[in-house]
Order: C-alpha cells, then sequence, then structure tokens
C-alpha cells in the first residue's frame, strides 16, 4: 500500500443560497491556489467532495505520513489556512455526534466487495 483512503462527512448549514456559495468556492476556477498547494505539501494525494441535500462527503487519498493536525509549511499557507477556515466555518455545522471543534467526522467502512464472497 503506497497510500491511504480517507473517508469524512460533515454537514452544511440547512440553507440553500449558503450551501450554493458554498459549492462555489469549491469549483476548480474558484479554488484558491496556497490551499490547494497546502493540500499538496501535506500530503494530500487527490480529494474529491461530494454533495447531497446539507451533507457532504469527502475521499481522501493521503500518503502513508500524512498528519491531519500538520500545519502547512509557509508563513503564507499558515495565513490563508486559516483565513479559509473561518470562511468555511460560516457555511459548515458540525454532524451531532462530532466533537466539540471537530468539523469532518471520519466514517467507518462497513463493505468491501472486494472482500464480499
Amino acid at each position: 500500500m503506497t497510500s491511504i483512503r480517507h473517508c469524512l462527512a460533515l454537514d452544511l448549514k440547512d440553507d440553500a443560497t449558503l450551501i450554493s456559495e458554498y459549492i462555489d468556492y469549491h469549483k476548480p476556477e474558484n479554488a484558491w491556489p496556497q490551499i490547494t498547494q497546502n493540500m499538496r505539501e501535506l500530503g494530500i494525494i487527490d480529494m474529491e467532495i461530494y454533495h447531497v441535500g446539507n451533507r457532504l462527503f469527502m475521499i481522501m487519498e493521503t500518503e502513508l505520513d500524512f498528519d491531519p493536525n500538520a500545519e502547512p509549511e509557509s508563513e503564507e499557507g499558515r495565513r490563508l489556512s486559516d483565513e479559509w477556515e473561518n470562511l468555511m466555518w460560516q457555511y459548515q455545522k458540525p454532524l451531532p455526534w462530532a466533537k466539540s471543534g471537530e468539523k469532518w467526522v471520519k466514517m467507518e467502512k462497513i463493505y468491501d466487495l472486494k472482500k464480499a464472497i
């Protein structure tokens, strides 16, 4: 195994306007270049986010030594990361079972076709 797949969930505030704005921020043409660079520098190989209603589902492929708590390498990267997180928190709401301050919650895999008989 050369990478790890992480599956995470998060809710958005249940407001159509806010959800639309959140989706717009995540369009490729609106991605903040420094945030994308930060993710790559921290060991995120690939990431996809899916949406239904006000629920989000993220599939993230990372390097084996990925640390979700690591900070971006540069001062500008840290500053923009904090700015991005504060902006996104205006749209996001924690899942009911999330720990205090936790946004994205790791999901548990319950089925794998490759392992089924």
